[in-house]
C-alpha cells in the first residue's frame, strides 16, 4: 500500500522563495575576496609595510579556518540564528575598519586591526553554512544544481560590490567598507524570514527544471551585465545608475519562479502523492549500513572515507594559490602602474563564476 504525504500547497513556494532569498545572500557574502579594494588605504592610514598588510589579509583568511564552529553548529543551531550571529560579526568586524578608513576614530593598534579582520572573514562562513546547508536539505534531488548556483553568486558577489561601489561612490574605500558593514546585516535579517526548511515531498521534476533554468540565466545575465560594464572606459554618473537599475532588477527577478509556484498551486487540492515505502526502504539501508556518497554524513563517517581526504588536501594545497593572488591585486595593480585595480578584481569573480556554476551542474549531470 501506497503512503502518501499531505504538504500545504504553499510548501513550494515557500521552499522557491528561500533559495531566492539564499542567492541574495550568497551575492553578498563574497566579501572575502574584496581585499585589495581598501587595502591601500590601510596600508597608508595604518603605515603599514608590505608585510604588514599581507599579515593583516592572513587574519581575515584565518577567520575563515573557523569556520569550522559555523559547520558543526548548523545541526544545533537554527538557520535564522546561524545568519544572525554571522551578520552581526560582519557589522561588527567591517564596521571597525570602516570607524578607521573614514576617520571617524583614530588609529586602532595593529592587533585589534587583526581581530576585526578576522571576524569579517569568519562573518560569511556563518552565512554561506547557514544558506548551503539549509538549501540542499530542501533540494535532495538537485544538490549539485544548487550548490553550483549558490557558490556561484559567492564569486560574482565580489564583482556586484566592486561595480556597485564604483558606480555610486567612484571607488571611495571608506564607502565600500560601509557598504560590506550594512548590506549583509540589512540582507541576512531579511533572509531569517523566508529561509527555512521545508519538509520534503514529491515535486515536479521537469518544473524543478524549468525553474532551475530561469535561476541560471538570470545569473548568466548578471554576470554578462558586470562584464559589459567593466568593459566600458570611464562610465558617466548616468550609465552608472543604468547599470545599478539593471543589476538590482536582475537580482530581484527570481521572486517571480516562488510567484509562479504559489500561483500555480494555489487551486491545488494541496496534497502530494508521494510514495514513502521506497524512501522508508533506503533509509533502513542507511542504518544498517554506511551512508553512500552524495547522502548525508556526520563528521566522524565523512573522516572514514577517501573522498573527504581528496577534497581535504585539495582545499588546503590548492585554495591558498587564488587567495594570495586576490589579497595583493591591489599591490600587483600598484607596481605595474594601475592606480584603479577594481576591474582585475571584478573580472577574477566573474570568471570564478562561470567555472562555478558549470562545475555544479556537471556535477548534477553525471551523479544522476
Amino acid at each position: 500500500m501506497n503512503i502518501f504525504r499531505r504538504s500545504p500547497p504553499s510548501s513550494s513556494a515557500l521552499k522557491w522563495l528561500g533559495l531566492v532569498s539564499a542567492i541574495w545572500v550568497q551575492s553578498i557574502s563574497g566579501n572575502n575576496y574584496t581585499f585589495s579594494n581598501y587595502s591601500a588605504a590601510l596600508k597608508s592610514l595604518l603605515n603599514l609595510s608590505q608585510l604588514q598588510l599581507n599579515n593583516l589579509s592572513v587574519a581575515k583568511d584565518l577567520g575563515k579556518a573557523f569556520g569550522l564552529l559555523a559547520g558543526l553548529s548548523s545541526d544545533r543551531l537554527s538557520t535564522s540564528l546561524l545568519l544572525f550571529i554571522g551578520s552581526i560579526e560582519g557589522l561588527i568586524g567591517y564596521g571597525a575598519q570602516w570607524l578607521v578608513v573614514s576617520r571617524k576614530i583614530k588609529p586602532l593598534p595593529y592587533w585589534q586591526m587583526c581581530i576585526f579582520l578576522c571576524m569579517g572573514g569568519n562573518s560569511t562562513t556563518w552565512m554561506n553554512t547557514g544558506v548551503l546547508v539549509t538549501c540542499l536539505r530542501n533540494f535532495r534531488r538537485d544538490r549539485g544544481t544548487v550548490s553550483g548556483i549558490l557558490k556561484g553568486y559567492i564569486a560574482l558577489s565580489t564583482a556586484i560590490f566592486t561595480d556597485l561601489c564604483s558606480a555610486l561612490f567612484s571607488d571611495n574605500p571608506s564607502s565600500f567598507l560601509a557598504l560590506l558593514s550594512l548590506v549583509p546585516f540589512i540582507v541576512c535579517l531579511t533572509a531569517i524570514l523566508f529561509l527555512r526548511e521545508i519538509p520534503c515531498s514529491a515535486d515536479d521534476e521537469t518544473e524543478n527544471f524549468k525553474y532551475f533554468w530561469v535561476l541560471n540565466a538570470v545569473s548568466v545575465a548578471v554576470a554578462v551585465t558586470l562584464l559589459v560594464f567593466d568593459s566600458i572606459p570611464n562610465p558617466n554618473s548616468f550609465l552608472s545608475r543604468i547599470f545599478s537599475i539593471i543589476l538590482l532588477s536582475l537580482l530581484a527577478s527570481p521572486l517571480v519562479i516562488p510567484l509562479h509556484s504559489f500561483l500555480k498551486n494555489r487551486g491545488g487540492s494541496g496534497e502530494v502523492g508521494e510514495a514513502l515505502l521506497a524512501g522508508e526502504s533506503a533509509a533502513d539501508d542507511a542504518v544498517e549500513g554506511k551512508p553512500a556518497i552524495g547522502e548525508d554524513h556526520t563528521i566522524v563517517e565523512a573522516m572514514k572515507t577517501v573522498e573527504f581526504w581528496i577534497l581535504f588536501v585539495s582545499f588546503l594545497c590548492g585554495v591558498g594559490t587564488g587567495l594570495a593572488v586576490m589579497n595583493n591585486m591591489g599591490q600587483i595593480g600598484l607596481a605595474l602602474g594601475y592606480e584603479d585595480v577594481s576591474i582585475f578584481i571584478s573580472l577574477m569573480s566573474i570568471w570564478g563564476f562561470f567555472g562555478r556554476i558549470l562545475s555544479g551542474s556537471a556535477s548534477e549531470h553525471f551523479i544522476k
